[in-house]
């Protein structure tokens, strides 16, 4: 297969040297015919731009493009552009390629959502989520844009309301509720969690060897209290995983310290979630707080929805 390549204002052709890949057969057609003689006979002729939005027209119309067909398309598009000329560090080249694989696969696909994203926004969730790589809340719960503003910080915690401390937290939750009338709020925490095994391992002396660390994860000094005297056999691997959980609880017990959150709850404006996501084993623990914490319901990997 041969596919268009730009070069100094024209388009020329190549081939193809990537594994073979499977399609339907009117698929491989369609392909076949855009790829050959459409292009060999009539985009030679075209601009770099048209030959841009013929391509995204392709990739707009045919959702059973394979991921080996969809990337070829997707590179070329982004050579069209000159987005790999000059050529970039790789750290530069991951962020162009992320930019264009969202732009081509989300962005050009959907007009209508970010017709009304331009609008304003109304989410539906204010989330608060550690900082860990590991456990992005659009990634593992399929957040669409527009669905949940959020925070994320060591060991997803929220500090009690104290209008003299923790301003940011503070602000973001402020705004949430009153200017964006967000009607849930979810506090996910999280397996393996480095910021809880800091708390967990805080010496005893409160000697803080680190500048912000240390003082942040105090925070959940309620959860450790009550993990250590309630699980104090257990080793502290085992009471980690505990305290990943209890601190979540901690956080949604001080979001009830904000009068915004308190007066929502009151008024039933406003509902409050715990989450635990287990990277380790693919599974989600979800909870409410009402008058006290309901029993978790476990959400299992599934193969579909």
């Amino acid at each position: 297969m041969w596919l268009p390549r730009s070069g100094n204002g024209s388009v020329s052709f190549s081939p193809i040297n990537s594994p073979p890949y499977s399609c339907p057969q009117n698929l491989s057609i369609k392909i076949s015919c855009f790829l050959g003689s459409k292009g060999i006979t009539t985009m030679a002729k075209q601009s770099s731009e048209l030959a841009i939005e013929e391509l995204k027209k392709l990739l707009r119309e045919e959702e059973e493009l394979n991921g080996v067909a969809a990337e070829k398309i997707e590179e070329l598009i982004a050579e069209l552009r000159g987005c790999n000329k000059p050529p970039f560090e790789p750290a530069v080249q991951r962020i162009i390629h992320g930019f264009n694989h969202f732009k081509i696969n989300n962005f050009d696909k959907n007009p209508e959502l970010y017709a009304e994203l331009a609008k304003g926004q109304s989410p539906k969730y204010l989330v608060f989520a550690c900082s860990d790589s590991r456990v992005s809340p659009s990634i593992i719960l399929n957040f669409q844009p527009g669905e949940a503003f959020m925070v994320r910080n060591i060991a997803n915690m929220v500090p009690p309301f104290n209008q003299l401390r923790y301003s940011g937290v503070g602000a973001v939750i402020e705004y949430a509720i009153t200017a964006l009338k967000v009607p849930n709020i979810l506090v996910i925490g999280h397996s393996r969690c480095g910021g809880i095994q800091r708390l967990m391992s805080h010496p005893e002396d409160g000697s803080a060897p680190f500048d912000f660390i240390d003082d942040w994860v105090k925070i959940g000094l309620p959860a450790k209290l009550k993990v250590l005297r309630e699980y104090e056999n257990y080793d502290f691997k085992d009471q980690c995983k505990f305290c990943e959980k209890e601190s979540v609880n901690n956080s949604l017990i001080n979001l009830k310290t904000y009068p915004y959150v308190e007066s929502g709850i009151r008024d039933k404006r406003i509902a409050l979630f715990g989450g635990y996501y287990d990277f380790v084993k693919g599974e989600f623990k979800l909870w409410k707080l009402e008058s006290h914490f309901t029993k978790p319901i476990t959400i299992p990997p599934c193969t579909h929805e």
